[in-house]
């Protein structure tokens, strides 16, 4: 997807389609890290430690449960 840059005010703005706010989680209220390598930018939703916490306890069963199962899969 192209996207191009939309004169806001004093500053410039790109408009983060819903399809894709949906795909991330995301709301307009969801706070975003911005990294820049100077040449392109990475754009990660600041999650609440809570549910980064309930994240990392889901995968940690699903490991516990179906890890063998999955590393025969991956085999």
């Amino acid at each position: 997807m192209v996207k191009n840059l939309t004169k806001h005010g004093n500053s410039y703005a790109m408009v983060i389609d819903k399809p894709i706010l949906d795909l991330l989680g995301a709301t307009p209220e969801t706070p975003f890290e911005i990294i820049s390598d100077g040449r392109s930018l990475v754009l990660t939703p600041v999650r609440d430690a809570q549910e980064e916490k309930k994240f990392d306890d889901a995968v940690a069963m699903v490991h516990k449960r179906f890890g063998r199962a999955m590393k025969k899969l991956a085999e």
